[in-house]
Formats: structure tokens, C-alpha cells, sequence
């Protein structure tokens, strides 16, 4: 159930270009036109199967700030790295994201997405919003940091389970007992699975 609504939550913000929001407007007010969008392009036939993927994958990398989530995912390791190491994983956690949430692109299927409040501490925010189904109710926050007027998700919380959160207990353990080579080594294997994994029903 949370790989679902992760994978939900990711696509309602990977849709969009950042470029076509206003600088002027706040992280709720972003969220929100990208969402719309979003939905308007789940629902267009014109864009069905590999287009569509092709425009999530261009797309993604300019709604998600993966520099922060690949600190915080690293913790004390992304200190130790070397330069070529980081921009190692930003790659390997970038391509996992995609592998792994754009392939459940399915997971929505027309469920009401409720926007509750938004919080601003500085160049930070966090975003409650409510995926709204037959059955339930799914809180999502989305933190958020301030990118020259553009507000970047680092972070996605589902019904309290952090994505950074999850990833990190993971990484920063075969960090410590493989090194950075080994992390990659899984992280490479971990994505040839998803990639290969069959389609969704």
C-alpha cells in the first residue's frame, strides 16, 4: 500500500515543467497548478504508454531537488564521499526513483487530491495534502525547499513514512559495511530488476 500511494504522490509532481509555474506564488500555490496539470495529463489519451514515460522521465528531475534528498539519504556518508561519488548516486537515486514509481504509473486511477495547508519556515516548507478514495483517506506531505522562487520537493510522507527516511536506513547500512562501491553495485542490480519487473495489471 505505501509503494502505491508513494508512487501516486510522486506522479501528481513529476508531470509538470517547474518553468511553467510563478515564481511569485508559494509552495501550496505550486503544488497545486502542477497537480492539475498533472491530472489533465494522466487523462490525455494522445500520451499513453512509452511518450508518456519518456515526458515523466524528462520531467521528473525538475520538480524533485535530488541533491537534498541525496543528503539527506547519505547522511554522514554523503560527507565522506568524493565528488564523483555523489554525482554517482544522485544519478543511480534518480534512475531508482523513476524505475521504481513511474513504473506504478497505474496506481492512480481518479482519486480526489485534497490540498489542507502549507507551513514556511524560511526556505523551507512542508505541503498536507489528501488523496481521497472510495474507502479512505491518504495524508501526504510534501517538504519542500526554496530554489530562487521555485519550490523543490526533497522529501515525501506517506501516512508518516518518509521516502528519504525509508531509503536511508537501507543505504547508509550497505554504505557502512560495502562502501560506496557496494551501494552502487545494488543500487545498479535494484534497477535492472524494476526495469524488468513485468507490468502492473
Amino acid at each position: 500500500m505505501f509503494s502505491k500511494w508513494m508512487a501516486t504522490a510522486c506522479l501528481l509532481l513529476c508531470l509538470s515543467p517547474v518553468p511553467a509555474l510563478s515564481a511569485d506564488t508559494g509552495p501550496m500555490a505550486q503544488i497545486e497548478q502542477t497537480v492539475e496539470q498533472v491530472i489533465d495529463t494522466l487523462k490525455d489519451d494522445t500520451i499513453k504508454g512509452e511518450q508518456q514515460r519518456q515526458r515523466l522521465t524528462e520531467l521528473i528531475k525538475a520538480r524533485f531537488d535530488f541533491q537534498a534528498m541525496s543528503q539527506w539519504v547519505l547522511g554522514p556518508y554523503w560527507k565522506k564521499a568524493d565528488a564523483d561519488e555523489r554525482e554517482t548516486f544522485m544519478e543511480l537515486f534518480s534512475e531508482l526513483l523513476e524505475a521504481n514509481y513511474l513504473g506504478r504509473i497505474e496506481s492512480y486511477t481518479d482519486e480526489e487530491v485534497r490540498f489542507v495547508s502549507e507551513k514556511i519556515d524560511g526556505r523551507r516548507a512542508e505541503v498536507e495534502t489528501l488523496i481521497i478514495t472510495d474507502s479512505a483517506e491518504i495524508p501526504i506531505s510534501y517538504k519542500l525547499v526554496d530554489r530562487q522562487g521555485q519550490w523543490l520537493v526533497y522529501d515525501v510522507i506517506v501516512e508518516k513514512v518518509s521516502l528519504v527516511r525509508n531509503y536511508r536506513g537501507t543505504y547508509t547500512e550497505i554504505a557502512r559495511k560495502e562502501g560506496m562501491e557496494g551501494l552502487f553495485e545494488q543500487m545498479r542490480n535494484k534497477i535492472g530488476e524494476l526495469k524488468n519487473r513485468p507490468k502492473e495489471a
